[in-house]
C-alpha cells in the first residue's frame, strides 16, 4: 500500500549527534509523547522504509556511528533523498555536547567509545566530532546537552516535538545560580537576591528551597508576597498573548546567589500557581540537579567546591 500524497504526513525526525550526547534519552522522550521509534536503522534500508505503507504516527529514527553503513556521505545522501521525496518534510535533530563533558560521561560509565574501542575515549570523541561536523550544519533543530540533565533534555524534547493537540504553549521554569551564569534561552529572568538569604541561618544553610523550613523562612520576608502576586499577575497576562502570537514555549528563570534556597522556592511557588491555572509546566532546578548528578554536597562544602571550579 503506497502513501496517499494528498494526506498530510506525520512528522519525521532523524536524531543524531555524538555518542554520549543523549540520543537514547531523546528517543525515549519522543516515544513517550507518541512517536514510533526505530533505532539504528541501516541507512541502506531507509528508502524501503519510506516507500512502504504510510505511518499514522510521527516517526523518529535514531542514527549514529554504530550503524553498520553509517558515514558522513551516506547520511548526507539520505537527507537529500528524504528532502526530495514528495509528501515528506524531514527534520534533523542534532544533539550537541562539549567534548570535555562527553569525556566525563564516558569516564563515569567506563564505556568504550564506538570509534576508539581500543584507545582513549578522547580519540574517539575527536574523530566522531570531525565526522559529524558537516551533518551538524544541516541540523534543523540543535539541542546542546552540555548543561542538561536527562530531565532537562526530556523537557527540551517535549518543547520541540509535543504531539498535535497538546497545549499550544509549554512553560519551563528553572532556578539557577548567578555564580554559574544565566541559563541560555531563558525568556524572562527574575533576580531573587533581594529576598532575605536563608544561607546566613546556620539551621537552614544545608537545606534548599524544597524544604518547608526554607519555604517558611523566605515567605516571611515582607517583600515576597507583593513580588509573587505582581509577577503572577503579569505572567498570566502575557501568556495568552504569546499563544496568540504562535509561541510554543516560554521559559522563566529565577536566580539567586547559590541557586539553592530563594530561587528554588520562588520557582516552585510560581510553578504551582501556574499549574493550578491550567498551564503545562516543566520545572528544573539547575544547581540542585547538577549537585545530585555529580554527587556534590550542599551548604558550605558545595560553595567551596564551586569556588574551585
Amino acid at each position: 500500500m503506497s502513501r496517499n500524497l494528498n494526506q498530510p504526513q506525520p512528522r519525521l525526525v532523524l536524531v543524531t549527534g555524538p555518542s554520549g550526547a543523549g540520543r537514547s534519552t531523546a528517543l525515549r522522550a519522543l516515544e513517550d509523547i507518541g512517536y514510533e521509534i526505530i533505532d539504528n536503522l541501516p541507512l541502506g534500508l531507509l528508502d524501503r522504509l519510506i516507500a512502504g505503507p504510510g505511518h499514522d504516527r510521527p516517526l523518529a529514527l535514531g542514527l549514529d556511528v554504530r550503524n553498520r553503513d553509517f558515514s558522513q556521505q551516506a547520511l548526507m545522501s539520505a537527507l537529500d533523498m528524504l528532502e526530495t521525496t514528495a509528501g515528506l518534510s524531514p527534520e534533523l535533530l542534532y544533539l550537541d555536547c562539549a567534548p570535555n563533558v562527553l569525556l566525563r560521561r564516558y569516564s563515569e560509565t567506563r564505556r568504550r567509545h564506538p570509534m576508539a574501542p581500543g584507545e582513549s575515549p578522547t580519540d574517539g570523541i575527536s574523530r566522531e566530532l570531525d565526522l559529524l561536523h558537516p551533518i551538524r550544519t544541516r541540523a534543523d533543530i540543535l539541542i546542546d546537552t552540555t548543561e542538561l540533565t536527562p530531565h532537562g533534555l526530556r523537557a527540551e524534547i517535549e518543547r520541540w516535538f509535543a504531539k498535535e493537540g497538546a497545549q499550544k504553549l509549554g512553560l519551563t521554569i528553572q532556578s539557577f545560580s548567578y555564580k554559574r551564569g544565566v541559563p541560555l534561552g531563558v525568556d524572562m529572568v527574575l533576580d531573587c537576591r533581594f529576598l532575605t538569604n536563608p544561607y546566613w541561618n546556620a539551621d537552614l544553610r544545608h537545606l534548599n528551597g524544597l524544604d518547608p523550613e526554607v519555604a517558611q523562612y523566605v515567605e516571611q520576608d515582607r517583600r515576597f508576597r507583593p513580588f509573587h502576586e505582581r509577577l503572577l499577575d503579569m505572567v498570566l497576562t502575557l501568556l495568552p498573548a504569546y499563544v496568540e502570537e504562535g509561541r510554543s514555549h516560554f521559559s522563566i528563570g529565577f536566580g539567586c546567589t547559590g541557586g539553592q534556597h530563594r530561587s528554588v522556592f520562588c520557582a516552585e511557588r510560581v510553578s504551582e500557581a501556574l499549574a493550578q491555572q491550567g498551564w503545562q509546566v516543566s520545572i528544573r532546578h539547575r544547581e540542585l540537579d547538577r549537585r545530585a548528578e555529580l554527587k556534590l554536597p550542599v551548604g558550605p562544602q558545595a560553595d567551596e567546591k564551586d569556588a574551585q571550579e
